[in-house]
Formats: C-alpha cells, sequence, structure tokens
C-alpha cells in the first residue's frame, strides 16, 4: 500500500486552550495510539489533503522535529460540522509483526455480460475492510464483472486473497446486475409476440 508522509512536531500541551490556539494557527492536533504510550503532534492542515480528499487508502509515515518517527493508519478523524474543517485526527500505530484491520476501496474491472445486455450495475459495496499485515495491504480490491450476467451477484468469496482476511460475511454482494426496465419491457414483448397466434393459419 502506497504510504503518505506527515510531518509535524510533538505536542508540550494538551489542553483545549493549547488545541484551540493550534487550529488558529493553522495547525491540526493529532494523537498516535497502538505504540507503548499516546503520542500527541500537530501538522500543518495542508499535510493532509492527500490522506483526507481522497477515495484511495493510505498508510501514513510521521515524521516529527524532534527526529521520532512512526509508521500508521488514519483511525479516526474530527471536521467542523459546517465548514468542514479538520478539528482533530487520530492514527493508529503499525508494526511489522502485528495484523492491522483497514477498510481497502473495491476497485471495479472488465464489462458485464448484463450489462452490455441492457442490464443495470449496482454497486453495493465502494469499500471492504481487510485484515493483514502491514506489507500485505492492498491499494484496492480488483473486483472483475465480467462474468455477471442479469440477475447475477458478485460476492466478496471471488476477491479472497491468501495476503489478507476479509473481515465479512461470505453472502456480502459487492456488485450486482439487475434487470434494466427497458430490458424487462423487451422481454415482456418478446414473450408476448411469441404467445401471439401467427395471421392467416389454420386452426
Amino acid at each position: 500500500m502506497k504510504s503518505i508522509t506527515i510531518k509535524g512536531s510533538e505536542r508540550e500541551s494538551v489542553g483545549k486552550v493549547a488545541t484551540k490556539a493550534l487550529r488558529n494557527a493553522g495547525l491540526v492536533p493529532c494523537v498516535l495510539y497502538g505504540g507503548n504510550q499516546a503520542v500527541h503532534f500537530s501538522a500543518e492542515v495542508m499535510a493532509f489533503k492527500n490522506l483526507v480528499y481522497t477515495p484511495n487508502a493510505h498508510t501514513v509515515d510521521i515524521e516529527l522535529a524532534n527526529g521520532k518517527s512512526f509508521h500508521a493508519i488514519l483511525q479516526d478523524i474530527q471536521v467542523h460540522p459546517v465548514s468542514d474543517k479538520i478539528l482533530h485526527i487520530d492514527f493508529f500505530q503499525l508494526f511489522d509483526d502485528k495484523e492491522i484491520t483497514m477498510e481497502v476501496p473495491v476497485k471495479i474491472v472488465g464489462k458485464s455480460k448484463g450489462v452490455m445486455a441492457g442490464g443495470d450495475l449496482r454497486l453495493n459495496t465502494r469499500k471492504l475492510k481487510v485484515k493483514a499485515l502491514p506489507k500485505n495491504l492492498p491499494d484496492f480490491i480488483e473486483a472483475d464483472i465480467t462474468p455477471l450476467d442479469m440477475g447475477n451477484k458478485l460476492y466478496v468469496t471471488k476477491v479472497a486473497s491468501p495476503d489478507y482476511k476479509i473481515m465479512h460475511p461470505d453472502n456480502t454482494v459487492i456488485a450486482q446486475v439487475k434487470i434494466s426496465r427497458a430490458a424487462m419491457k423487451a422481454a415482456q414483448e418478446a414473450a408476448k409476440a411469441a404467445k401471439a397466434p401467427v395471421k392467416g393459419k389454420k386452426k
């Protein structure tokens, strides 16, 4: 999985007054969990644009001014309900020998037989929760819809991998092809035509 580097400074004070002062200065207060003790730090708001405002999944390399560095993933984010300004971010530290659970986007590939025949493709799941060692976390999970005919569904069992465990029930649907109204109407008209008597034919 691709990684984004966040450069920041460890926070000496974590009170409300200090936190408000950081935000006024264009900085985002952050906390890193998962290690022996929580690490409080801050970074410029622009440092998070490629991490927060993207549908892609990334790990994060946190580099602090005091020389400390950590490998992590974004765990939680607080934004202002009106301005969408980032208020606070929680990270979770990664270790090479410990599995981690995170959401990974689904990438649809292929051309469905059912869609080409007039069906409607419905995406039921745009992200999947997977569990893996950090080195095995995928950038995305590829879901091939080529075999799907009208009425068919693509289940998570079709995108399984030995590198990670999918944390969803086997009957979870990623995508499905539903019969469109136009296709249904055409099928009904074809059925009626097949049942209609042929003119001029003797009984």
